[in-house]
């Protein structure tokens, strides 16, 4: 038996690969790095559907289709209430995304795709007492979430930035949300439910929460020259380091380099965040000497959340949303993963071991 299924194949898949031992995480047969900052989240949703969807149209034609979806899903957003409005960004996500009906075709996956890029700027906007936007079906997807995010439309630099940001998360092997989406698929319940496990385990600390506590690092660091203390300090209290170690990666995640590129092609047309990435790159430094000499039988690298903390701030998402930042991109595989399941696997049921007490004898 494997603890938490460490080592256990369960699945077979055209989707992805993550190599841990080799830092390696290949797409649909392309590495991720070129993909991430290459092509759109269009094209990747694209790359990801081919061959789930008999009636899936070209690339161009997914993204006109995409954009009408989130004109349609953006209907939902009515029942924003107070209730909805008062739940932590995630949570008011994912009952929104609830209300969309369940299927297993295009449409519904289409639905599915947009729903977080629409309801993430709605639920975020709400909380600080503005308007939701309504999508324009015209714009591109990474474009018109920033446009309801911020209000105004977005550059070219960060429209490249939040692209690649998406292609470079949309699919990631057997991670928790997407096994959970698989297992609900498997049911035959609907991509709709798919979808909304995968959000409900993307929710966690240890899987896809981690990026907004990056920044509160950040912030109470302050300095560089703080940083090995204050690192000290939180292993000693037994805390986690954010930004740091992986369930699969051996080495450092290939998706950190990728996003930290994203991060530098961004600051060039910035004022401030050269010197936010410089003071990032400084605790990264920092934290994986204090892991070395702490933890010297633990493979510990930086991970994909410390970058990506530095890409959602500099975009203006509020720490609380990035989760449902990491939802945009990654729905798009859960989809492909779910009609993977259904179209070629089975009811996913293991089995268990039974460790409480032995039967009792009848009197």
């Amino acid at each position: 038996m494997s603890d938490g299924l460490e080592g256990v194949v369960a699945a077979e898949t055209v989707l992805s690969e993550v190599d841990g031992e080799a830092g390696r995480l290949v797409i649909r047969g392309y590495p991720v790095s070129a993909l991430s900052g290459h092509i759109t989240a269009e094209q990747a949703t694209h790359l990801l559907l081919d061959g789930f969807f008999d009636d899936l149209p070209d690339a161009a034609g997914l993204a006109a289709a995409l954009g009408r979806a989130r004109a349609e899903v953006f209907a939902e957003v009515a029942a924003l209430d107070d209730h909805l409005g008062a739940l932590s960004t995630i949570e008011g996500v994912r009952a929104l995304m609830a209300r969309l009906a369940d299927g297993d075709d295009l449409a519904v996956a289409l639905r599915l795709i947009a729903a977080p890029a629409v309801f993430t700027p709605a639920v975020s906007r709400r909380k600080s007492g503005l308007q939701p936007l309504a999508p324009d079906p015209t714009l591109g997807h990474a474009a018109d979430v920033l446009r309801m995010i911020k209000g105004q439309p977005a550059g070219p630099a960060e429209v490249d930035a939040l692209n690649a940001y998406l292609v470079t998360v949309c699919d990631h092997g057997l991670n928790a949300s997407t096994f959970a989406a698989r297992v609900v698929a498997s049911t035959l319940a609907g991509l709709t439910s798919a979808a909304v496990t995968g959000i409900s385990a993307l929710k966690g600390p240890l899987h896809g929460g981690a990026p907004g506590p990056v920044i509160e690092m950040l912030d109470a660091i302050g300095r560089p020259e703080n940083a090995r203390a204050w690192l000290e300090a939180a292993i000693d209290r037994g805390d986690r380091l954010m930004g740091f170690g992986h369930r699969v990666y051996r080495v450092r995640d290939p998706r950190a380099d990728a996003l930290k590129r994203a991060v530098k092609v961004l600051g060039e047309g910035s004022n401030s965040l050269p010197g936010r990435l410089a003071f990032a790159e400084a605790v990264e430094q920092a934290a994986l000497a204090v892991l070395k000499e702490r933890k010297p039988n633990r493979s510990l690298d930086t991970n994909v959340e410390l970058y990506t903390a530095l890409l959602l701030e500099a975009l203006a998402f509020p720490p609380d949303a990035f989760t449902c930042v990491f939802a945009i991109g990654r729905v798009a595989g859960w989809i492909a993963h779910a009609r993977e399941q259904v179209l070629g696997g089975r009811l996913i049921r293991p089995q268990s071991v039974y460790i409480g007490p032995a039967p009792l004898a009848a009197a």
